[in-house]
């Protein structure tokens, strides 16, 4: 079951093409019509879910945002900085439970978000980019999921080496029961909770916890895909499209310094700010208090002062920033 992700720019076609030219052109993008209904219909039940919130209790108002920060970290700590880009090392109880998450997050099983999240570094901005922002907004925040990879995406995406993930035991198990557990951790447990333990009834709870929570979590992912390409300011490195977006920050618990990853790819905090404006961050490093988690990547104050004055816009000064200790 492929996650339901992205399409390609709008076009617009002239009067004077017959039908089947107009056939043909459509034809040849590629369009996952499965993926384009089922997103619009998804969408549609968002919409409704906002008229359930009044209804519900508060309770389940509390769980639905619950349900949102697990499935946030299991995107930003688990598919993300763990697995993506190996910034710290988790034990196998935390690796657990963000795979769990990451199921309740349905964003594609970790190993393939994983791989095209490498070639999304690797290729940044070109046709092997599986988001690719230079196709406008729309493709780079959903587009890119109505229509099928670009031939560059798959190509590439074959030649990098992904021996790590295929040797997690964890990412492997994932991957074989992927279906079920979106089934139980995305649907089943948000809705069924909320009714068992407080009375909640069936329909707000699916609508609230699983529909809305879902459709919120999906939409602020791929903003760090759109608008943190496009909007923002770039102080580590001018001469690439990631920005600096605190808004993406906001809703994405941490992961809106977009300049800063992109620059910076292996530092598990995504920013030099350390915990300020960074739930992952915070949530990373209480798992390494717990014994949980380790060996967290971070760039040196004195790599990220060299690297704004080389190439940053000059939009935070590099002399007075200052960045959190390692722990």
């Amino acid at each position: 079951m492929c996650s339901l992700f992205f399409l390609s720019s709008p076009i617009f076609y002239h009067d004077t093409l017959g039908y089947y030219e107009k056939a043909d052109r459509w034809r040849s993008l590629g369009i996952v019509w499965r993926n384009v209904i089922l997103m619009a219909l998804l969408h549609i039940g968002a919409v409704y879910s906002i008229l359930v919130i009044p209804r519900a209790k508060p309770l389940t108002w509390v769980w639905s945002y619950v349900c949102f920060i697990v499935t946030a970290l299991g995107v930003t700590a688990g598919a993300h900085r763990l697995w993506s880009h190996r910034s710290y090392r988790a034990k196998l109880p935390l690796r657990v439970f963000l795979a769990a998450a990451n199921s309740m997050a349905f964003q594609n099983d970790i190993y393939e978000w994983a791989r095209d999240h490498r070639v999304h570094h690797k290729y940044s901005e070109t046709d092997a980019d599986p988001h690719n922002a230079t196709r406008g907004f729309f493709f780079a925040h959903i587009g890119w999921l109505f229509v099928r990879k670009h031939s560059d995406v798959i190509e590439k995406g074959r030649k990098l080496d992904v021996t790590d993930l295929l040797a997690d035991p964890v990412v492997q198990f994932q991957r074989r029961y992927y279906k079920t557990s979106v089934l139980i951790m995305c649907f089943l447990v948000p809705t069924v909770v909320p009714w068992y333990f407080w009375g909640e009834t069936l329909w707000n709870s699916y609508f609230l916890a699983s529909i809305l929570r879902y459709t919120v979590s999906l939409n602020v992912t791929w903003l760090v895909n759109s608008a943190a390409h496009m909007y923002g300011n770039r102080p580590y490195d001018q001469n690439i499209s990631p920005r600096e977006n605190r808004w993406v920050t906001f809703g994405a618990i941490g992961e809106g310094f977009h300049n800063f990853h992109h620059t910076f790819p292996f530092d598990y905090s995504t920013s030099e700010f350390g915990l300020r404006f960074n739930p992952t961050t915070c949530f990373i490093d209480l798992m390494c208090w717990m014994g949980l988690a380790s060996n967290r990547k971070k760039a040196s104050v004195e790599t990220i002062q060299s690297r704004k004055l080389r190439t940053g816009d000059g939009s935070y000064g590099a002399v007075n920033s200052t960045q959190d200790k390692e722990a």
